[in-house]
């Protein structure tokens, strides 16, 4: 006779109820069992994507998996060949300078960097200003290292940037760090130098930690900048950049930070204690990555902006209005003022077309007029989404 499997009474750490399960790790649940049944549902909702890294990416992985002696654990601050060719980059593309020994550490995904940054800024009950909308995982991860969060509003308004004379109005004096996205995710809003110069000033006035979550700059988005590259910077700042979408490497979870040497091996204190770095031949793999030329972007960005294009021709199928200055690998969407929600139009898209486009609810109040289209599937499977939307617009 099967036992019953039970959980003895015991109750999980109070930090479990301040989570709910990510909502993506939800969908794509249901969108599974949807194509279980024969449904052949179309996701055009999360950011994963499809193109592949470079020839000699792949080739330096393969080379250096042969070798005999790559399989060991690595050091927590990642190859020293590998900082100083993340160094190199930023010095070739936003201009900043670099001490590969001191200013930069590898992540297993900047995701995990967002974790680690938390742990070893906050303390329980301190503040952290939050960006609404904006990437769910500043809010689950703050709440998770028992933070308050302290929500800031992005409008369209001021084309998605923070508000800083309302944010002057609040009390700061608990609040630690800010999290900050440019390109912003899941807006499009680009960065520029009079933004950085802002968010700077202000986290020296306060003295607030401004970390930048920068994983979009290269994306349909023909000038990169870094938050870094404003003098002074780096006494108040820390960017993490991943090479998930801007080298077509997210499964290999490869990224970085960068900021002042103390800051990084307060970073560091905390993430040797959690993880045994990457693996050696990935690292080898990453530099060949970096190494790319202007013309792999080049190319990348030709099929990324074909498919923007087919996007719009979703969003005007929904009646959606859009900036088409946006960059970065979605589309983001205002639904018409007689539509119920977003959610509800999301909902209709997917059960009745078989299509998954994200509603944009799911990263604060201030998207909930919103929908985000992602870009990372191939033209054909585009075209057949708009058939399929087109048909049940009535």
């Amino acid at each position: 006779m099967q036992k019953e499997n039970k959980a003895c009474n015991i109750a999980p750490a109070n930090r479990v109820g301040t989570v709910q399960e990510y909502y993506f790790s939800r969908k794509l649940k249901e969108i599974a069992e949807m194509n279980a049944a024969g449904k052949d549902v179309i996701s055009l909702g999360v950011g994963n994507p499809d193109l592949p890294p470079s020839e000699a990416t792949i080739e330096a992985l393969c080379e250096h998996s042969r070798k005999s002696d790559t399989h060991g654990y690595q050091p927590y601050v990642g190859i020293p060949e590998l900082r100083k060719a993340f160094a190199a980059w930023y010095h070739k593309w936003y201009g900043v300078e670099l001490d590969p020994l001191t200013e930069v550490q590898p992540l297993i995904g900047s995701k995990e960097g967002i974790l680690h940054t938390s742990l070893a800024f906050l303390n329980p009950g301190d503040g952290v200003l939050v960006p609404n909308p904006g990437y769910p995982t500043y809010t689950s991860v703050s709440k998770l290292v028992g933070a308050e969060v302290v929500y800031y509003e992005l409008k369209e308004e001021l084309g998605w940037q923070p508000d800083f004379e309302e944010l002057e109005k609040q009390d700061l004096s608990q609040v630690k760090l800010m999290w900050v996205n440019y390109p912003n995710m899941p807006t499009g809003a680009n960065a520029s130098v009079e933004l950085y110069e802002k968010l700077v000033a202000f986290g020296k006035k306060h003295g607030i930690v401004i970390c930048n979550d920068n994983p979009y700059s290269f994306i349909l988005n023909n000038n990169p900048l870094s938050i870094l590259s404003i003098p002074g910077a780096k006494e108040i700042c820390i960017e993490m950049n991943s090479m998930s979408k801007s080298h077509n490497m997210p499964g290999w979870r490869m990224a970085m930070l960068a900021s002042n040497a103390q800051f990084v091996q307060w970073i560091l204190k905390v993430k040797s204690n959690i993880d045994s770095g990457q693996f050696k031949p990935m690292q080898y793999a990453a530099i060949e990555a970096l190494n790319a030329p202007k013309a792999w972007y080049d190319q990348m960005n030709e099929v990324y902006g074909s498919r923007r294009d087919l996007a719009g021709q979703i969003m005007d199928t929904l009646n959606c209005t859009y900036d088409k200055n946006q960059v970065g690998m979605f589309l983001w969407g205002k639904i018409p003022a007689e539509a119920e929600s977003s959610e509800a139009i999301a909902n209709k898209v997917l059960y009745e077309a078989n299509v998954f486009i994200t509603p944009g609810f799911i990263f604060g109040s201030r998207g909930k007029r919103y929908i985000r289209i992602s870009l990372c599937c191939k033209n054909e499977t585009l075209e057949k989404a708009l058939k399929r939307i087109q048909a049940i617009i009535k």
